[in-house]
């Protein structure tokens, strides 16, 4: 079992632990580039996601856990193109991250060890880039101070992307 389909069985447990009555296990529905498209049940609404993990981490740290990637569709409350970024730490309170594709910048904000498209016109944005990028760069600071640069390949984040939309249609 790869590492990216380890972290989603335990993402989807720990994110959902409260809702085990009520959720599903996600299933894999491809494997596309560096990238998987999953799709699971939560409430009786299915829940859509791709993700990947960086190919690369930079920073001078000793402890880090695994980081990845996601863009989420959850129809039955209207979310669309959720874009969260993992990264195995723990954000610096107050600080914020950020992604970078091409030339195009998109500033994040942070939560605990999530970093987060600050609203939907961002989440948008950051897909439509993601689908038609080849890397991107995410920074950001821990909460000891630490700067990180992880490099995300998004070889195959098209097809992935086409196949969690066509799952979990608007």
């Amino acid at each position: 079992m790869s590492a990216l389909s380890k972290f989603t069985l335990i993402f989807c447990f720990l994110a959902f632990l409260p809702l085990q009555a009520h959720a599903g296990e996600p299933r894999l529905m491809g494997r596309y580039g560096d990238w998987e498209a999953y799709v699971f049940s939560e409430n009786g609404n299915k829940v859509c996601y791709m993700a990947t993990q960086p190919k690369k981490r930079e920073g001078n740290y000793t402890k880090r856990g695994e980081s990845f990637l996601l863009i989420t569709h959850r129809p039955a409350e209207g979310a669309r193109n959720v874009f969260s970024y993992i990264t195995g730490y723990t954000y610096k309170p107050g600080s914020d991250a950020s992604a970078k594709i091409g030339s195009k910048k998109f500033l994040l904000f942070t939560q605990d060890d999530t970093a987060w498209g600050p609203d939907a016109e961002t989440d948008e944005s950051l897909t439509a880039s993601i689908r038609k990028g080849s890397n991107m760069i995410i920074t950001g600071t821990s909460s000891r101070g630490t700067q990180t640069t992880d490099t995300v390949s998004l070889k195959g984040s098209g097809k992935a992307y086409d196949e969690i939309s066509k799952e979990c249609p608007e």
